[in-house]
């Protein structure tokens, strides 16, 4: 994700933009004449101002808190999180100055005491080469952070095509497994096949055997060897269950 895309960056440049506004207000009150109309509109307008960023910059503390209990899944490392600390609280001390300085001009009536917390804020050509060599450091942390994701992403590739080809490997092994029982079923089948048949031929033998001998005994034969059947019958019960 690049800083166009990241939402920090987004947010950041809005309260940066706010934060620019609201420093350009501050020069003006400064200026202008104490109880003066301006002044109080002025004043009014830069406490409302500085709350409103107070609040835009806790909500992203609270963004960055959440990030730093997962960095790796919202792609970030320690070197982003601590910049991003870094730069909401210097946004914090920047809106904070503003307000205690304003908030002080009020109550005493008049600048005095103003223009030693202004001491602490940048002057305009300070802050701008400021903010450049802050972007130009962002853009560098972030290429680094970048590539170091990169190189990341790419050993956890390679360590899931290992993985998968070890799982192709053991597919391929339980397949071929697989492969050999199915050859050895089949033999066993046709071996048990090939028994049903020769046991169904010597059936056929048998029948036509007993066939040909009832029809040489004729009529009379086959009453004789029924008979005999039934003695031998009842003497094999009677062995069986007397005996």
């Amino acid at each position: 994700m690049t800083s166009a895309q990241d939402p920090f960056y987004i947010v950041k440049e809005e309260i940066q933009e706010s934060i620019d506004k609201l420093q350009t207000s501050f020069h003006q009150w400064e200026k202008a004449p104490a109880k003066s109309r301006e002044f109080v509109n002025l004043t009014k307008e830069l406490i409302a101002s500085s709350e409103s960023i107070e609040w835009q910059v806790d909500e992203l503390d609270k963004a960055i808190a959440v990030a730093a209990r997962d960095p790796f899944r919202y792609a970030i490392d320690e070197v982003e999180l601590e910049k991003r600390k870094r730069w909401t609280g210097t946004a914090h001390n920047q809106v904070s100055t503003v307000r205690r300085a304003v908030e002080s001009g009020t109550r005493l009536g008049g600048n005095n005491g103003i223009r030693q917390e202004l001491m602490r804020l940048p002057n305009d050509h300070a802050y701008q080469a400021g903010r450049s060599n802050q972007h130009t450091q962002d853009n560098e942390d972030f290429i680094s952070s970048e590539n170091d994701r990169q190189l990341l992403l790419i050993r956890q590739q390679d360590e899931e095509l290992d993985e998968l080809s070890s799982s192709v490997e053991r597919i391929g092994g339980v397949g071929l497994t697989i492969h050999e029982e199915l050859m050895g079923q089949e033999k066993i089948l046709n071996d048990l096949s090939l028994e049903m048949e020769t046991t169904s031929n010597r059936l056929d033998f048998v029948q036509k055997k007993v066939a040909m001998v009832m029809k040489k005994a004729g009529a009379k034969g086959q009453i004789m060897m029924i008979l005999f059947l039934i003695v031998l019958f009842i003497i094999l019960f009677v062995l069986v269950f007397f005996t």
